[in-house]
């Protein structure tokens, strides 16, 4: 799991300097800080409605994803702030 987080980074890392229309991250560091902390919000938001929904179905499912989103977002915001 390390190899991919610590590729996952990498390639953060690089969109940083990238033209915002050439992926999603790098629009999304074009646009600063907070537009990320409230993707952040948001993702984490979603991902506690899922993990309620969870508890209810015993479905999981939708949680994974919401919580892949939340991190990956994360990922982005300490890409943004320099913290590998």
């Amino acid at each position: 799991m390390s190899d991919v987080l610590t590729q996952l980074a990498a390639v953060l890392e690089t969109r940083k300097s990238a033209q915002p229309d050439s992926s999603y991250v790098a629009s999304l560091h074009a646009k600063g800080l907070n537009k990320i902390l409230e993707k952040v919000g948001e993702e984490c938001t979603e991902t506690l409605i899922a993990a309620k929904d969870a508890q209810r179905s015993g479905n999981s499912d939708e949680l994974v994803n919401e919580t892949a989103d939340l991190w990956f977002h994360c990922m982005v915001m300490l890409s943004n702030l320099g913290v590998g």
